[in-house]
């Protein structure tokens, strides 16, 4: 009989109901170290075998002295095999208890490519992978050489937040230093990025002993920073199989998970089209399973649940066991969301049997699609984008922070 391992799972946002209840299937113990404001939330309790909550600071900081001295008591009479990072925002905690504990996994520095929106630029242009021109806000010599090279408009961008979160557009150079000294004594934690109009994908995969074993693109129709900052509605659909477009982002997106010394890992990798050169260059990437329940389109599409097979993968991996993905499907998906007017709209009028999920939170609607040809997925979406625009379509201030 193998061994039983003990998976320590960190989320400090309510996800990954799907990796926790995969990996105790796969016979693991599991732990799972949350806010404790989140406590009450619908967690996969019968997956989880002991609940650890920590109390967050004003600022939404966790005090990881405190985490270190309560998970060395645990580990007195329960060792931790594995510590998995759930969201964006556990990736450091999660590397940070790896590195002090010894916990084989992704370490503090190739952390940083992760949730360092610099690191992962400045990593990126090392590796020959093409990146929007952007400066640290460390110097000011150093920012006006990046204004001179690279026309406005530009954003201002944090350089450890999830999603469009805290991000500004400027269009001239008052504006953006008039910006950068309003940040005041913290603008070291941002950075300037040009602005380069274009379309914006999304990669998601699953890397196991450093290779890409699964990658699947796909295009956001609205980018998050426009739905974020225009309150618009969020939509997403599978790029067209075997075009030069899924070409082009499996290359890039392979050679720079590679760079970037990815093991074993879930993955969320975005690139933009640019419209004038019509290349394609990278944003961001992250070490989780992509927010906005795209995961859901993916599975609709692929076949494959990221969180699940990210769970099994992980297992395989600690136990020195094979991996093998399931097979695979190849159907066109698409998601639609969008905040509403009603707290709980009425659905009725949507009926297609096109549509595999549904989203219920209170003051959302959300559909997922799946079709075999990419057009009867475009047309439904537009369709339903008509329909919410009209009847249910809210729009909210983008927050400072992630309150998701």
């Amino acid at each position: 009989m193998s061994q039983t391992l003990t998976f320590l799972c960190i989320s400090t946002f309510f996800k990954g109901n799907d990796f926790l209840r995969a990996c105790k299937s796969a016979g693991n113990t599991v732990f799972l170290l949350t806010a404790k404001k989140l406590e009450h939330k619908p967690w996969a309790r019968d997956s989880v075998d002991e609940f650890f909550y920590v109390e967050e600071r004003e600022n939404g900081q966790y005090d990881m002295d405190q985490i270190i001295t309560g998970l060395a008591f645990v580990m007195r009479s329960r060792p931790v095999d594995r510590i998995v990072a759930l969201d964006d925002f556990d990736v450091e905690k999660a590397a940070h208890l790896r590195e002090y504990f010894r916990i084989p996994g992704m370490g503090q520095t190739t952390g940083r490519y992760f949730r360092d929106k610099l690191a992962m630029r400045t990593k990126a242009a090392e590796s020959g992978i093409l990146v929007p021109g952007f400066s640290s806000l460390f110097n000011d010599e150093e920012i006006n050489r990046f204004i001179d090279k690279y026309p406005g408009p530009w954003m201002i961008k944090p350089r450890s937040e999830a999603s469009a979160t805290g991000i500004k557009k400027m269009h001239n150079v008052d504006e953006l230093w008039e910006t950068i000294h309003s940040l005041g004594d913290n603008r070291h934690a941002y950075l300037v990025e040009q602005f380069k109009p274009g379309d914006v994908y999304h990669v998601d995969s699953i890397s196991y002993n450093g290779r890409v074993i699964f990658l699947w693109n796909s295009k956001y129709l609205s980018p998050p920073f426009d739905v974020a900052h225009g309150g618009g509605i969020f939509r997403s659909v599978t790029v067209p199989f075997d075009s030069s477009e899924e070409h082009a982002l499996e290359t890039l997106a392979v050679d720079l998970l590679k760079a970037f010394g990815l093991r074993h890992s879930a993955s969320h990798t975005e690139v933009i089209r640019c419209h004038d050169d019509g290349k394609y260059y990278f944003l961001e990437t992250s070490s989780r399973v992509g927010g906005a329940n795209l995961s859901e389109m993916v599975e609709a599409s692929s076949g494959i649940n990221l969180w699940k097979e990210w769970a099994k993968m992980e297992t395989a991996e600690a136990k020195g066991e094979g991996y093998k993905l399931p097979p695979l499907r190849k159907d066109y998906s698409g998601i639609i969301i969008s905040l509403t007017r009603q707290e709980y709209p009425d659905l009725t009028q949507f009926a297609d049997p096109e549509i595999v999920w549904r989203m219920e939170e209170p003051y959302h609607i959300g559909l997922v699609v799946r079709a075999q040809t990419r057009e009867k997925v475009m047309e439904l979406l537009d369709k339903y984008a008509e329909i919410i625009q009209q009847d249910f379509h809210a729009s909210a201030p983008a927050p400072e922070r992630p309150t998701h």
